[in-house]
Parts: C-alpha cells; sequence; structure tokens
C-alpha cells in the first residue's frame, strides 16, 4: 500500500482491493471506535502490522523516488501509466460481473474524470504561484497544505485516484517528496510543512473512513463507476506529471512515452494479481 500510496497512479485502497483485505481495513479502523473489546483487540493487531509494512515501504520508496523523478520522470510516469491503465481493466473485470450494471450510473464515471481534469484549474486558483518549498512557507501554503492532506488521504483510502495523483495535480507531490526526503537526511528545515500536512492527513483519515465505509455498503455499484471515472482520470495527471517537477519538464507525449515502463506498470499489477490468488490457495 505505501509503494502505491507513494507514486502517482493507483491508491493503497486499490492495492488493498486487488490484494483482497479493503473491507478488512475499513471495517477495522471503525471498530477502533465502536467495536467491542474483541473486534477491537484483532483490529489494533491488524492495523498494527499494516502500518509497519506502511512505514518501511514509504521510508524506502521515498528515498528510492526522489533521485528518480529528476532522472528518469518519463520512464516513471509511463510505469504509472501501465500500473493505472491495468487497475482499471482489473476493477471492470472483478467487480461488474457483481454489481447493477446500469446506463445511467455511467454518469458517476464521467463525473470522476471530470473532477480529476478540473482540479488542476482549481490549484491556480486557489494557489497561484508556482513550485513550493516546504521550508520556506508563508500562511497561505499551511492552510493550502493542510487541505491538500485532507483530500490527499481521502484518496489513499479511496480505491480509484491515488492521494499521490492529486498531490500531482495540486502541485504539491514533488515538494513533500524532497521534504521527506530532507528529514530523513535530518535536515529539519521543512518539518514544520510536514506536520501541518500530517494534521491534514489525520482530520481527512477519520472523516473519509466512515463516509467511504457507509457509501461501499449503501451504494457498492455507483461507487465501483465513480472509482473507474476517478481512474481514468488520473491518466491525464499523470501525463502532466512531468510539468510539476522543480525544473519543470514537458507533459508526456508519443516521443517521451517509455514502452518499457508502461509495460513493467502492468506487470506490476499481474504479479499483484497473482500473488493474491497464490495466498488464497494456500490458505
Amino acid at each position: 500500500m505505501a509503494l502505491a500510496d507513494s507514486v502517482p497512479g493507483v491508491s493503497g485502497g486499490t492495492i488493498a482491493f486487488i490484494l483482497g483485505f479493503y473491507e478488512d481495513f475499513l471495517e477495522s479502523i471503525n471498530n477502533i471506535t465502536s467495536g467491542n473489546k474483541k473486534e477491537l483487540k484483532e483490529s489494533i493487531i491488524f492495523l498494527v502490522k499494516l502500518f509497519i509494512g506502511w512505514l518501511i515501504g514509504m521510508t524506502l520508496s521515498v528515498l528510492f523516488l526522489s533521485s528518480m523523478f529528476e532522472k528518469n520522470i518519463y520512464f516513471l510516469s509511463s510505469l504509472f501509466m501501465g500500473l493505472t491503465t491495468a487497475s482499471i481493466v482489473y476493477i471492470i473485470k472483478s467487480e461488474f460481473k457483481i454489481i447493477d450494471r446500469k446506463n445511467k450510473y455511467l454518469i458517476f464515471s464521467i463525473m470522476g474524470i471530470i473532477i480529476v481534469v478540473l482540479i488542476p484549474a482549481l490549484r491556480g486558483k486557489l494557489m497561484p504561484s508556482g513550485n513550493m518549498d516546504f521550508s520556506n512557507l508563508n500562511f497561505p501554503e499551511y492552510i493550502y497544505i493542510f487541505f491538500t492532506g485532507m483530500i490527499a488521504v481521502s484518496a489513499m483510502v479511496l480505491p480509484g485516484i491515488s492521494g499521490s495523483t492529486l498531490l500531482l495535480i495540486l502541485g504539491v507531490y514533488i515538494p513533500v517528496i524532497n521534504a521527506l526526503n530532507s528529514v530523513l537526511r535530518l535536515d529539519f528545515s521543512a518539518l514544520s510543512g510536514l506536520l501541518i500536512f500530517g494534521f491534514g492527513i489525520l482530520c481527512g483519515f477519520i472523516v473519509s473512513v466512515r463516509i467511504i465505509r457507509h457509501a461501499f455498503r449503501k451504494h457498492r455499484s455507483k461507487m465501483i463507476y465513480l472509482i473507474v471515472g476517478l481512474t481514468i482520470g488520473s491518466l491525464f495527471a499523470i501525463i502532466q506529471g512531468p510539468t510539476t517537477l522543480l525544473i519543470p519538464k514537458e507533459s508526456v507525449s508519443i516521443s517521451t512515452f517509455n514502452p518499457l515502463g508502461f509495460i513493467c506498470g502492468v506487470a506490476l499489477l499481474l504479479t499483484l494479481e497473482l500473488f493474491k490468488n497464490y495466498s488464497r490457495k494456500n490458505k
């Protein structure tokens, strides 16, 4: 989940969905506040294991990705495109057999695409300045990164568009990765910005888990259509990703698209699906 959350493309929620423990994850979060003693104990154990794995994965991916983005942005963008495209196919393949397939639900997919495509325009209204430096933030930027943290974690929990993709759209993905990398190297100049960002994540997490859990229980078919739309829309954000670098580059084009990276992204998702099937057979 951490590797997915740290890169634009597929959310950690999507990885949990593919590996078959997404609803257990939502129930465990809910049991923290409303479960009985037995459920609370089981949920804490499950979440602690998940958090340890997430923390290790996030640390490794941040240390690795910070330099990779500057040197191999088009390969990585193509990889994320492959990962995202494969996840769309997986969700359709696995869910459309059991949900209500009604043409009127396509409006939710269209809404998902529109939301992702329109967010960059919203960014221009809210934060007109260019690249953000977490070690030198002003008050409006602190407010901005608090709300981006809230929005991003909601996407991390929801299968579909990744929180990192939203951060990419909102123009804070590269600054967050650079700030995390600085702190891991014991440079704490960006720590205050990360703390505000983290507080936004905490607030967003508490609110979003309950809403998403309720929506999946009551409106699963509509949610699946929305997720497919969000994921399709996230391809647009990934294509625009190179423009958000500290030294902006051109968006992904036919000439800069890397077929090998795309294939690696598809292969990565297929590997996860094979791992899930293998785990189920050996239970």
